[in-house]
């Protein structure tokens, strides 16, 4: 049989399908935590378009997995307490909670403590989202820096980036306005992480695939790219 040139990944339905090429017999199909990514396992003279027919038709047992592995424990809020831990792009803190009265903020201490000012009586919640803010505005103030870094050595122009929430995804690109999204939950990544996905959004630029044309610039640009992209789906936080 003809083989497939080696690994490639997919989209379906804004599900990213990592296609990983072995010598086997048989397709096997995993969603994998702790972002609930897709991983599957063929022969490698299958092509990504027979993938492609097989995983649509597993969408809704993907879709089913994915709600199970956002359920589970581990992926559970913060209960926001002192001494309860965070993240903070790749070293962990612990959390200093402190109530006053006055404007909530956050400020980290000795780089081992994040200290979070709130008034009297703040429940959990709202504290989480002090610190979600917070969160948001360090890794707007990283970006720039990092776009202004790699928009020479690319060779393209973003025109705009924008950080939302993400389950599945640690970003995207819309090519058509060189826009790139990036997910809040990179913050709490190493920076490395941050700086592999800018630049994986970025790629699309030149190129929309996840083909061998891809790989080839990911591989000019940053060599070291798949040890960042596997420590995102390994490191669970």
């Amino acid at each position: 049989m003809i083989k497939v040139n080696s690994d490639s990944q997919i989209t379906i339905n804004n599900i990213n399908v990592q296609i990983i090429r072995k010598d086997i017999k048989n397709l096997n199909l995993r969603v994998t935590p702790p972002e609930g990514g897709v991983r599957v396992s063929v022969p490698r003279y299958m092509d990504d378009e027979t993938v492609r027919h097989i995983v649509v038709k597993k969408l809704p047992w993907i879709r089913k997995q994915q709600i199970r592995i956002a359920s589970q424990p581990g992926q559970s809020l913060p209960e926001m307490y002192t001494g309860e831990s965070h993240y903070y792009f790749g070293k962990q803190y612990l959390l200093d909670v402190i109530e006053r009265h006055g404007r909530h903020k956050v400020e980290l201490n000795n780089n081992s403590r994040i200290s979070l000012y709130v008034r009297p009586g703040t429940p959990a919640e709202k504290r989480g989202l002090v610190l979600t803010r917070w969160y948001r505005q360090q890794i707007k103030e990283a970006i720039p820096d990092l776009i202004q870094k790699w928009e020479p050595i690319i060779g393209v122009k973003v025109n705009e980036w924008r950080i939302k929430q993400m389950k599945t995804r640690w970003g995207s690109c819309n090519i058509t306005a060189s826009r790139i999204w990036l997910n809040l939950e990179l913050v709490k990544r190493p920076v490395e992480c941050l700086d592999y996905v800018v630049v994986h959004e970025m790629v699309h630029l030149l190129e929309r695939c996840h083909n061998d044309d891809f790989r080839a610039y990911m591989d000019k640009f940053l060599p070291h790219w798949r040890l960042h992209r596997d420590a995102l789906n390994v490191i669970a936080l």
